[in-house]
């Protein structure tokens, strides 16, 4: 691959639209070996879950998002969240600037968010060399926004080796802060119109079963596909306007300390504004309110595929026992491993750069621990059944 087509690999991806399609091997593409996997995430965030804690937490994950996104000037790239941290692919361009970007969030998540986040800057080529791919697919969830699927086992390897402490990027020193514009983390929690808020989180045991895991996924999308909206937290109209004080206060976080009162201001008055023009169906320069709730909904990232599946859901207590079902019989067969938390509400973590296009983007998670408390319990099952030599955790 020449590096013009390279530096393009993800904007040149076919897309898929039916969200089954995560099953399909036919939609990933392998990610050129000149990439890197730009990794982070919250160490002993369980601790940090249970001291009530998880707004900053989210703030935290998806700021290493934001951070790359605008240190490359460039929003279209392959990422995932994952509650407590966060895997952005960057070109080989962009190696060295995410690599500053990933330092500078470190520092500013220490020191504003009082949380560790380690993160490293692993090589594809790396990867590759290990038996891995890093296989990509372009799930399109609106004709303006795409998110990234990740397959082949080289996202998993990569956070593997970075918890080893290998592929290290350090901590910026003392003051350095990365570009955050445009995170915010402003809606309060949404609660459950169903029954439970669910965040699931299932992998394959071996890659010689990966058919078996296919089609398990297959049949819990669809099960969840039964639920209103597909099991989506939010309704269609778009959350109920409100303001969060501790997303408040996070975002003011994000502004340089001279200037966080007059942000605090702004982030107020946008509010205020926000909520007048939707009340009075008002516009205003081009910014519909009502439009903008409902594309907020649309553009939420409540499922996703990284290796396996991962999805905070809203179902009743019916359709949850027959995921779980489903689950603990391929659990039982060797197929897959997985975890599962519930909780009465989600969050919501926001990319926003203008409010006036149309790709913002929204990161859901449990409101109670969401993926990260699924993770735990998916790593407790995995050690009370531990893996055949040769199989991938």
């Amino acid at each position: 691959m020449d590096s013009l087509s390279s530096e393009t690999f993800f904007s040149t991806l076919p897309v898929f639209v039916d969200f089954a399609g995560v099953a399909d091997s036919g939609n990933y593409r392998a990610l050129p070996a000149d990439w890197a996997l730009a990794t982070a995430d919250i160490v002993d965030s369980t601790g940090t879950i249970e001291a009530g804690r998880y707004k900053a937490v989210n703030m935290a994950g998806a700021s290493v998002i934001s951070a790359i996104l605008n240190a490359l000037g460039n929003s279209d790239l392959p990422f995932v969240f994952g509650g407590d941290g966060a895997v952005v692919a960057v070109p080989p361009s962009g190696v060295e600037k995410a690599r500053d970007a990933l330092s500078a969030v470190q520092s500013w998540v220490s020191e504003e968010l009082k949380l560790t986040l380690r993160a490293a800057l692993v090589p594809v080529a790396d990867v590759n060399a290990a038996g891995l791919e890093v296989r990509v697919a372009r799930f399109q969830v609106t004709p303006d926004l795409s998110y990234a699927m990740f397959a082949g086992g080289g996202s998993s390897w990569a956070e593997a080796r970075m918890k080893e402490g290998l592929f290290a990027v350090p901590p910026a020193p003392p003051g350095a802060r990365p570009d955050l514009t445009g995170l915010s983390c402003r809606w309060n929690p949404i609660r459950s119109r169903h029954g439970d808020i669910v965040s699931i989180i299932a992998v394959p045991v071996a890659p010689d079963n990966i058919s078996a895991f296919q089609a398990l996924i297959v049949d819990i999308v669809a099960l969840a596909a039964g639920e209103e909206r597909e099991g989506h937290p939010v309704a269609q109209e778009g959350p109920q306007i409100g303001l969060s004080m501790a997303g408040l206060s996070a975002e003011t976080k994000t502004a340089p300390k001279g200037k966080r009162f007059s942000h605090r201001l702004f982030i107020l008055g946008q509010y205020f504004l926000t909520v007048a023009l939707y009340r009075f169906g008002l516009t205003l320069g081009g910014f519909d309110a009502k439009v903008y709730r409902q594309d907020v909904a649309r553009n939420a990232d409540f499922r996703k595929f990284d290796d396996g599946l991962k999805m905070t859901i809203d179902v009743d207590p019916k359709r949850l026992r027959e995921i779980e079902i489903r689950l603990e019989e391929a659990a039982s067969a060797g197929i897959c491993r997985f975890g599962l938390h519930r909780q009465d509400s989600a969050l919501m973590t926001c990319i926003v750069p203008t409010a006036l296009k149309r790709d913002h983007m929204h990161f859901i998670d449990g409101a109670a621990g969401g993926y990260a408390m699924a993770a735990t319990r998916l790593k407790k099952q995995i050690s009370a059944t531990p893996l055949k030599a040769g199989t991938q955790g």
